[in-house]
């Protein structure tokens, strides 16, 4: 059964499984401790860290061990906002960062904090000027992600790195998803990673905090890693993500090529094999194995099961795939399509037939999704399209319902007359001028309504 979710995790590397197992019998015991077997797991966990630092391109003495990426990106923010305390208390942020930043923004606005989020064009990159605009005097940190998790679009990191370095202001890198496939650009002040994401074992994360940073640990003190993360070190699993992001590099040059290929061969592909789709991300600055593309009239929830029943695993950033039942923060922020969202991204060793298998299967899936649904084959006129204007109640309906009611009807008004879609499903405030933009009609605006929002459409043809 393909596995098409690398961007969430990783199959485990080979070279992991076999560190971890071999370093079992020997990173067992306190590598704080004098004696043999403690002599025995520090000098593992030393070669680890030399390894993952000149991987990350930092001073060994520069990086720590964390229990995960989360934890790691919660412990930058927290220390180096503490540490500049007496620079001020703003921090700036991309619209698209992993939620773990945004959580960690929300967490230091509730005690007092302020913060700013740079907005996103459609295909997901943050603008180098814009950033810089949002730096201010009192700016104690800066984050910005290196790649995006969702679309894969790659951020300007070494501009607004340089823009930070002209204000003062230490810049935190999210390399999660990047790190696998080469060194960070040069200019950050801290990093974070997750092992998990390039094939390591889960529960390893990596900080990096450059010399001369200020920073302030938060939490109880610890004698561990610096300080910076509290807890006995997972000796075996550390070195299995040590050992693992240094075999993935070796192979990223030759990979990243092949796996480009074939992603490439899915953003041509798929808008050509199932009508009404849009891709999203950045279509070349982008991570090499990641394709995000979002199908209309599509419940995003019952698309990934039939793609799991025809033995595909794929992600999807739809409200409709969510707890929260709002579209992805990401695909909010780009404006793009948020139903029917799939996220393929192939790991290693991936096959060019596994594509092409998958490229065969998606377009029955999608039709057979649709027309459980009712979506329209096409829209028509309508003969007697006499009204100018119609109103369509789709209150408590979740998405992609208005936009398939919207779609059945934007006919039977002439050109020029305008339908008014009734809805209260958070996804209607993206999916509908969406729509617009695919269908080639005016999206007039959203205006108040009495449950929800009113959001007006102008037939244009």
């Amino acid at each position: 059964m393909p596995y098409f979710d690398a961007a969430s995790s990783a199959p485990l590397h080979p070279v992991a499984r076999q560190a971890l197992l071999a370093s079992l019998d020997e990173g067992w015991a306190d590598p704080a401790r004098l004696y043999r077997e403690g002599r025995r797991a520090r000098l593992l966990l030393d070669a680890a860290r030399e390894a993952a630092a000149e991987a990350v391109g930092c001073r060994p003495d520069e990086l720590t061990f964390t229990s995960s990426g989360t934890r790691a990106v919660h412990s930058a923010i927290a220390g180096a906002l503490a540490g500049r305390r007496r620079v001020g208390r703003h921090l700036v942020v991309s619209a698209v960062e992993h939620s773990s930043v945004l959580h960690a923004a929300a967490t230091h606005e509730a005690q007092g904090g302020t913060f700013a989020e740079v907005p996103v064009d459609r295909a997901g990159a943050v603008s180098a000027a814009a950033y810089g605009e949002a730096l201010r005097e009192d700016t104690a940190l800066a984050c910005l992600q290196s790649a995006n998790h969702e679309v894969g679009t790659e951020q300007p990191v070494a501009e607004v790195a340089e823009l930070c370095r002209a204000s003062g202001v230490p810049l935190l890198v999210d390399a999660a998803q990047s790190l696998g496939w080469g060194p960070v650009p040069a200019g950050w002040s801290l990093l974070a990673a997750s092992a998990h994401k390039w094939g390591g074992p889960s529960g390893v994360g990596l900080l990096a905090v450059r010399k001369g940073v200020r920073f302030a640990p938060q939490g109880p003190a610890d004698e561990r890693e610096s300080g910076r993360a509290v807890g006995f070190e997972n000796i075996p699993a550390v070195v299995a993500a040590a050992a693992s992001l240094r075999a993935v590099r070796a192979e990223a040059a030759a990979e990243s090529v092949r796996l480009r290929a074939l992603v490439d061969l899915i953003r041509a592909r798929v808008p050509e094999l199932v009508p009404d789709v849009e891709v999203v991300g950045d279509p070349v600055r982008r991570l090499p194995h990641l394709v995000t593309f979002s199908c209309l009239y599509v419940d995003g929830e019952t698309l990934l099961h039939e793609l799991d029943r025809a033995e595909f695993s794929v992600s999807s950033g739809s409200s409709c795939t969510s707890s929260t039942l709002t579209p992805s923060h990401v695909l909010r922020a780009m404006g793009v399509l948020s139903e029917g969202n799939v996220r393929v991204s192939l790991p290693t060793g991936t096959t060019a037939e596994d594509v092409d298998r998958f490229l065969q299967v998606l377009p029955g899936v999608v039709s057979e999704v649709r027309e459980k649904l009712g979506a329209p084959v096409s829209v028509a006129p309508s003969p007697a399209a006499a009204a100018t204007s119609l109103v369509v109640d789709s209150l408590g309906k979740r998405c992609p319902i208005p936009v398939i009611e919207l779609a059945k009807v934007i006919g039977e008004v002439p050109v020029g007359g305008t339908v008014t879609v009734l809805s209260d499903d958070e996804a209607a405030r993206l999916d509908i001028p969406a729509w617009c933009v695919m269908r080639e009609q005016e999206y007039v605006g959203e205006q108040p309504a009495d449950r929800g929002s009113a959001y007006v459409v102008r037939r244009l043809s």
